[in-house]
């Protein structure tokens, strides 16, 4: 690579979380047997007349308001012309020249510490497809209508991202914003959040853009990180060996980790477009615009400040807590209980939380242990009812679903010893079982402290505070 620059631009489809159909009455649910959930509209069928969805419009508007972009007050639907078994019409409608959502911009995060602004072209609506299934019919294909006229907003990125770590940087960042606007439920396993990346490269220095390749429909972030490493190694490898790379889409196989000619690339004269006869253009006034700005949510980057300014956060935690929707709504529930414990429930959500989630491969709104249940475990060590070391035993089983901190701490017997009285009949047995220890430590071995306090708490099982342990015997070593 060190010849090499990679181009990445994302356009990301993003369902909109409408009750209906972006022209029709018909459900968007997911999960409904094949071919239930398509009317007349969806199907094409001679004499019906598409109906715009109002939401629709507006989650659109919420997006590129979010993003700082140009909401177009006049935009216009068109006719996207090809032939495809499950688009019964013969043509999607879209948006093309005049779409809502003009450029915009949103910041990532690529690494700890680093910043980078990426341009963002345009956002338009169109409508889905539906889904052609090749593995439940022998040498058949099904079809199957239900996601046709779904509605999509499709987020179109500028060429500026220039590894696959920034690519799935700014495609999460995507991703969390709407989920926070809550216009998409970012189901990427429903396909209700999809990515297609256009990869090139070009000597670095250059100006001019390589030949793209389109890897279409990426489902994972993982998967779109090892499509986009793939590719551009492959055209890398294709260009030194004395080819050239050709513009087409292509598909990334994961069991093969490999991506694999589809068609090549269309260009936009390819479809024919032109302005669809059965819609009126969309006009948004300002006063349109000004409601729905005064009704956004407090938006990732706002809550990371908030964080920052009013907790004293760390970029890093901040920019952690806030990249997921859900993490940061548990965050806030747990802080509501305790406020003053913000730092060691932080420590807590990121670390033993996270762990546990992602081995029990979980999203934190499936999480055994509820908000309020970690607070309490958290405001347990606080006390000095159990140590650090016994909250981790706790958590454990409150994870496996034995109750609340309080509950398992009686039923365990696991409070920490406070009492000096007792702290001081464990020391002095353990002082005088170790002499040759003892001269170790008075001749300056401070390292053989530690050995001493890992003697205490393996007698008193655990349960003697550490810090009142290390204190007494530090005065007693002496």
């Amino acid at each position: 690579m060190s010849d090499w620059e990679s181009v990445i631009g994302l356009e990301i489809h993003a369902q909109l979380a409408t009750a209906s159909k972006i022209f029709s009455g018909a459900s968007t649910a997911f999960g409904a047997d094949p071919n239930t959930q398509a009317c007349a509209v969806d199907l094409g069928m001679p004499g019906v007349l598409p109906v715009l969805n109002r939401e629709a419009v507006s989650m659109a508007i919420r997006f590129g308001v979010a993003i700082d972009a140009e909401i177009d007050r006049h935009s216009v639907f068109a006719r996207k012309n090809y032939f495809y078994p499950d688009l019964p019409k013969g043509y999607q409608i879209s948006q093309f020249e005049l779409p809502i959502v003009g450029k915009g911009h949103i910041s990532i995060s690529p690494g700890e510490g680093e910043q980078k602004e990426v341009g963002i072209t345009r956002a338009h609506l169109e409508e889905d497809a539906g889904k052609s299934i090749h593995d439940q019919f022998p040498e058949q294909s099904g079809i199957d209508l239900n996601r046709a006229g779904t509605p999509l907003l499709e987020i179109v990125s500028e060429p500026d991202m220039h590894s696959a770590k920034e690519a799935v940087a700014y495609a999460r960042k995507i991703h969390s914003l709407v989920r926070y606007l809550e216009i998409c439920d970012g189901n990427m396993q429903e396909g209700s959040f999809r990515c297609d990346a256009n990869v090139s490269i070009r000597r670095k220095g250059e100006q001019e853009l390589g030949t793209r390749a389109e890897l279409k429909n990426i489902n994972s972030f993982r998967f779109l990180e090892r499509a986009i490493n793939f590719e551009i190694e492959r055209q890398i490898d294709l260009i030194d060996d004395g080819g050239r790379v050709v513009q087409e889409t292509r598909l990334y196989d994961a069991e093969r980790d490999e991506t694999r000619s589809m068609r090549s690339k269309e260009e936009a004269n390819d479809y024919r477009y032109f302005p669809d006869p059965d819609l009126l253009p969309v006009t948004v006034s300002d006063e349109d615009i000004a409601l729905i700005r005064a009704g956004l949510p407090e938006l990732p980057e706002q809550k990371k400040q908030r964080y920052i300014d009013d907790l004293k956060l760390s970029d890093y935690n901040a920019e952690l807590l806030t990249s997921n929707r859900d993490t940061a709504l548990f965050f806030e529930a747990a802080l509501a209980e305790s406020p003053e414990l913000s730092a060691q429930l932080v420590n807590w959500i990121l670390g033993d939380l996270a762990g546990a989630l992602n081995k029990a491969g979980l999203e934190i709104s499936d999480s055994p242990i509820k908000p309020a249940m970690l607070t309490q475990l958290v405001a347990r060590i606080a006390d000095n009812t159990i140590s650090g070391k016994i909250a981790k035993e706790v958590f454990d089983a409150m994870w496996q679903g034995e109750g609340s901190a309080d509950d398992i701490i009686e039923a365990r017997g696991l409070k920490q010893i406070t009492d000096s009285g007792a702290i001081e009949t464990l020391i002095d047995e353990v002082i005088a079982a170790n002499p040759e220890q003892v001269e170790q430590f008075r001749a300056g071995k401070e390292k053989v402290l530690g050995f001493f306090v890992g003697q205490v708490m393996k007698q008193s099982q655990g349960k003697a505070n550490p810090g009142q342990v290390n204190a007494i015997l530090r005065d007693k070593l002496k």
